[in-house]
């Protein structure tokens, strides 16, 4: 039994059936050699249904409180647990490119998960190309975050290309071997805090705990001079309207792209600053094409809510640890160089505002800037008083690369989620060298959002011309993954 924080209520507050509140993942394998399509995949969907006893969140189901109140909400095992039902096995139409794969994902990330049973979905997918296959999951964000998806990702596969794994990766054999894992690289782990299991002394706790957020934020605000108290607290004062808050239906789009991991670093040092500085940058650069493309550019700089882990080492048993910073893109600058520096400043800020914070404050003070665009969306003025314009989310992947008994894994592209006043969410993974970008929107705000992908190669470029490296790739030829070093 675990009781849900409030940004876990928050998500699940937050959904309707045209904001589905889940989060997912796109990962791209390519089969071993030598083997039969038919027989690698039928061993797969029986590996992943071979047992009942399966790791977090797979086995747990929401038990809310009394009416329905999300108040009480806890996680509870389900004792009923139908696999079947949650794990799909699908195939592509011929010729299975990636187009066809995007609109297979961009539908099953458009439904809702039903509230009655865990909150996932496991699609298998076969069909991909010439030798590909695809495994498409999605999580209630309630369920977890980015940070603890790639955890999952990671004790669910191997990195060992000869290893076939017995039991299932939804197993909690699986978790087993990943916790000792962590232990062999020096990681203690961390257990879940312990809640008050009076419902009316957590609420009190976290609600003194907000009141405390609320004067320290104000307090640490007042000593950065170019951030506000009116700024961070009040967010739809200084964020523009734009193409990408309009209100959204339940239909997504979605898009995905690999770039070489040494593109990005190499302009972080020549720029001296980060990598997710020029994450940022590159896609300022993208949004700023694309906006003017559709003759929307506003005046005032796009504002893109940036969330950061509060996840402290060796933690694998917490559902959502985030904090979040409200980043000035700078689009409304021409020059690459002088909107990269700043979004660099911008976001150099923004981390002053947590300094001196403990991990349950910073939690604190993101699910108050989170109630905030909720609680706009759901008085449905996103359109008129937008708290973010995007979302834009760098997640730390595996380093090694991965297999699923002897099958490479070409990329993990995430999925993740657009509300009414933002209908637009770039999430990226950093995967074995590359960084893959999944781009989510809403399928009828957005149009020819696919031409993103074109827009951040284009700005990357720019940045690299500027800084004088040269690169030896050529611009991707396809609105799909490529793992070549460009």
């Amino acid at each position: 039994m675990s009781k849900l924080s409030l940004v876990d209520v928050g998500f699940l507050a937050a959904e309707r059936r045209n904001t589905p509140m889940h989060i997912g993942s796109l990962n791209l394998f390519e089969l071993p050699k030598g083997v039969r399509r038919d027989d690698f995949m039928q061993s797969l969907l029986s590996s992943l249904q071979s047992t009942t006893e399966l790791q977090r969140p797979f086995c747990d189901r929401l038990n809310t409180g009394m009416l329905g109140s999300l108040a009480g909400a806890e996680w509870v095992r389900d004792d009923d647990l139908d696999l079947d039902y949650h794990i799909r096995h699908s195939a592509l139409p011929a010729p299975g490119r990636y187009r066809e794969l995007f609109g297979l994902v961009s539908r099953l990330h458009g439904t809702l998960l039903d509230r009655s049973r865990p909150l996932w979905e496991l699609h298998l997918i076969e069909g991909v190309n010439k030798r590909e296959f695809a495994l498409y999951t999605k999580y209630h964000h309630a369920c977890i975050d980015g940070v603890r998806g790639m955890q999952l990702t990671q004790s669910m596969f191997s990195t060992d290309p000869k290893e076939i794994l017995t039991d299932s990766p939804l197993s909690l054999a699986s978790r087993e071997r990943y916790l000792k894992l962590l232990s062999e690289r020096g990681l203690k782990r961390v257990l879940e805090p312990d809640f008050s299991p009076r419902v009316a002394d957590r609420l009190k706790a976290q609600w003194d705990l907000v009141g405390d957020v609320y004067g320290k934020t104000r307090k640490q605000l007042s000593a950065v001079r170019k951030l506000g108290v009116r700024d961070t607290l009040m967010p739809w004062s200084v964020t523009p309207r734009s193409a990408l808050n309009t209100r959204v239906d339940g239909a997504r789009r979605f898009v995905a792209q690999s770039f070489s991991l040494n593109r990005f670093k190499g302009l972080a040092q020549r720029f001296e600053c980060t990598l997710n500085d020029v994450v940022l940058g590159v896609c300022s650069g993208a949004l700023r094409t694309y906006l003017q493309n559709h003759a929307d550019l506003p005046k005032k700089p796009l504002r893109a809510l940036v969330p950061v882990s509060l996840r402290r080492p060796g933690d694998t048993e917490s559902s959502n640890a985030i904090g979040g910073i409200l980043a000035n893109l700078a689009t409304n600058e021409r020059d690459p160089v002088r909107r990269l520096e700043l979004i660099r400043q911008s976001m150099v800020d923004g981390k002053a505002m947590y300094e001196g914070m403990s991990p349950a404050e910073a939690g604190a003070l993101f699910a108050l800037m989170q109630s905030q665009v909720f609680l706009i969306s759901a008085l449905q003025l996103s359109d008129k008083l937008p708290a973010i314009n995007t979302t834009i989310s760098n997640v730390p992947g595996p380093r090694e690369p991965l297999y699923w008994n002897g099958a490479p894994m070409k990329g993990i592209y995430p999925a993740s989620i657009v509300l009414d006043g933002f209908a637009l969410n770039i999430t990226l993974v950093s995967y074995n060298q590359f960084l893959d970008f999944g781009i989510v929107a809403c399928r009828r705000s957005m149009p020819q959002v696919q031409r993103l992908i074109d827009y951040i190669e284009q700005s990357l470029t720019e940045l690299e011309e500027v800084a004088g490296l040269k690169s030896t790739q050529r611009a991707p030829s396809q609105r799909a993954p490529s793992r070549s070093k460009r």
